[in-house]
């Protein structure tokens, strides 16, 4: 087993005993699995996964940082969301608000941030639609 805790600048999210961390960082997808070599990643927005009893349980993760050693994995993010935590229509709004800032691509617009929030919103509603 992998014991994992999940840190946001509000406190501890969660923090249990899982069989497999399923993310993707900026080098690619992985899956740690128990007695995985020790790494320290950067973690991109993503969907990310916890399995427990063969079964995969997602999660709306935005990005942060990875840390696991002697299966202990430690994730430290902005914001994380399960799929019953996520409001759907908040998300769609959010989508629609990024997209019209990057059609409209002034001199006023954060480009970068507007991407960003983009990506998260995606992330969100295809992990809510799961």
């Amino acid at each position: 087993m992998i014991h994992i805790k999940i840190i946001t600048p509000q406190g501890l999210y969660k923090e249990s005993d899982v069989e497999a961390v399923h993310v993707r960082s900026v080098e690619g997808e992985m899956t740690l699995l128990p007695h995985h070599t020790p790494l320290v990643a950067m973690l991109e927005t993503c969907k990310l996964q916890l399995m427990n009893d063969g079964v995969y349980k997602d999660y709306a993760l935005a990005g942060g940082m990875l840390h696991f050693q002697n299966d202990q994995a430690n994730i430290l993010t902005d914001a994380i969301e399960g799929r019953t935590e996520i409001d759907i229509e908040r998300a769609q709004r959010s989508k629609e608000r990024a997209e019209r800032r990057l059609e409209k691509k002034d001199s006023k617009t954060n480009i970068k941030r507007a991407e960003i929030a983009l990506a998260k919103a995606i992330n969100r509603i295809n992990v809510y639609g799961k």
